[in-house]
């Protein structure tokens, strides 16, 4: 049994102008969002600690390894595993990367200062001296087929209705995978949105099904710059949010022609790069 993903906690309810009698306020139970770090080992040496939701550590730890040029392929890892005794304190947050016999893992020029620093649950890229070293590693997606714009509402209202931690905490992002066609593929929760995306992502390491193409990556919140990079390098074709994404987003979709669209919802969405991969 894993960590859980939710607290339940006490918490006053305050509102605005109501009278207090005998100064006692209503208590009501509430269900918070786990949010605990994870150590990411690379054949025993620390390589980063991220603040994530605990559950599909495997995914993530794959998936964010992957982003970062750690490992290029799911044939370049033998195992991974959470580190320590079944039930030692910590064991649950603590995974080890190890490689397959004969593959080297190599770290990225800029990875030493990285190892054994803090990852937010908000960052993404930390540790990346440059953009440019980012745009060097992160080439133009296939052209393959187009989209319809209803496969891509239809994602994103798929991606709303599978959230069951955020309806129990309201305080977790989403990420979910389908194909153009419309079937679902892979959804996950985090209280990082990045981290939901690198368990996307390594899930589908582990599926063996990467390069991506012909998929839809669908994320809430906002669609930031490593969001971008990271569906880029799985070969994802379109990425869409349902809030707005930054600007550098944007100038990194134009320049590997992932389509990404925002604001995508109920029957609408703004397209900020690459709207030639959508028909009607």
């Amino acid at each position: 049994m894993g960590a859980p993903s939710h607290r339940t906690f006490d918490v006053a309810r305050v509102e605005r102008g109501a009278r207090v009698p005998g100064g006692a306020r209503p208590v009501k139970r509430d269900d918070v969002a786990v949010e605990e770090p994870l150590e990411i080992r690379v054949a025993g040496d620390t390589f980063a600690v991220t603040m994530r939701t605990p559950g599909h550590d495997r995914q993530l730890a794959i998936g964010l390894l992957f982003a970062e040029g750690v490992i290029a392929s799911i044939d370049d890892v033998g195992a991974v595993a959470h580190c320590g005794r079944s039930g030692d304190e910590g064991r649950e947050n603590t995974i080890d990367v190890i490689p397959a016999p004969g593959a080297r893992l190599s770290f990225p020029d800029d990875a030493a200062p990285r190892r054994g620093t803090l990852t937010t649950s908000a960052c993404g890229v930390c540790g990346r001296r440059t953009i440019d070293d980012l745009l060097a590693r992160t080439g133009p997606v296939a052209e393959g087929p187009s989209v319809t714009a209803a496969a891509i509402l239809d994602a994103m209202d798929a991606l709303r209705a599978g959230q069951p931690l955020f309806d129990r905490t309201g305080g977790c992002h989403g990420a979910a995978l389908a194909t153009f066609a419309g079937e679902h593929v892979a959804s996950f929760e985090d209280v990082g949105r990045h981290n939901a995306v690198d368990k996307v992502v390594g899930e589908m390491w582990l599926r063996r099904a990467v390069p991506l193409a012909g998929h839809v990556l669908v994320v809430s919140g906002r669609a930031s710059f490593e969001i971008v990079q990271k569906a880029a390098l799985a070969g994802v074709p379109v990425v869409a949010s349902v809030s707005a994404p930054s600007s550098l987003a944007v100038e990194l979709a134009q320049r590997t022609r992932v389509t990404l669209a925002g604001f995508a919802r109920g029957d609408a969405m703004n397209v900020y790069a690459c709207a030639d991969r959508i028909r009607e």
